[in-house]
């Protein structure tokens, strides 16, 4: 099934790797086939990585972008959604972990990604703060 991607001026994505910024009109892409594709507002950079939820997506978006080091940032992965999920008592995050955990078995990265965005949500519901000024290790979660 074709992926029909409609890009802002100067929206940048990776495709497959590769950083693509869009010109200065709106565009559409048609993806025809499997490919890897991340939009700006999914990327983090690892400075961005300031949460709990946040150190989780961010090795499973490198999974996603770089097969080739898939089981180093599965180790990191595996790591935070360990401390993650031994910090909650929330069934409903608790399933939505297992079910990032399935994906990202599965290697379906991308629908991890987008799970994964799920886990914001509640962080910041849950401790109603600024995801920038976080310290490292939050307390009371």
């Amino acid at each position: 099934m074709p992926l029909k991607l409609s890009l802002k001026p100067g929206e940048k994505f990776v495709l497959n790797g590769a950083v693509l910024t869009n010109g200065e009109k709106r565009a559409t892409l048609i993806v025809q086939n499997k490919a890897c594709l991340l939009r700006e507002k999914d990327i983090m950079q690892p400075d961005e990585a300031t949460t709990p939820a946040r150190r989780i997506y961010l090795p499973i978006m490198m999974m996603y972008l770089d097969a080739d080091s898939c089981d180093q940032y599965y180790d990191e992965f595996a790591l935070r959604m360990t401390e993650f999920m031994g910090a909650i008592a929330n069934r409903d995050v608790l399933a939505t972990c297992v079910e990032i955990s399935r994906d990202v078995m599965s290697r379906t990265y991308y629908k991890a990604l987008m799970n994964c965005k799920k886990l914001f949500e509640f962080e910041k519901e849950r401790l109603r703060y600024d995801p920038q000024s976080v310290p490292e290790h939050a307390e009371n979660y």
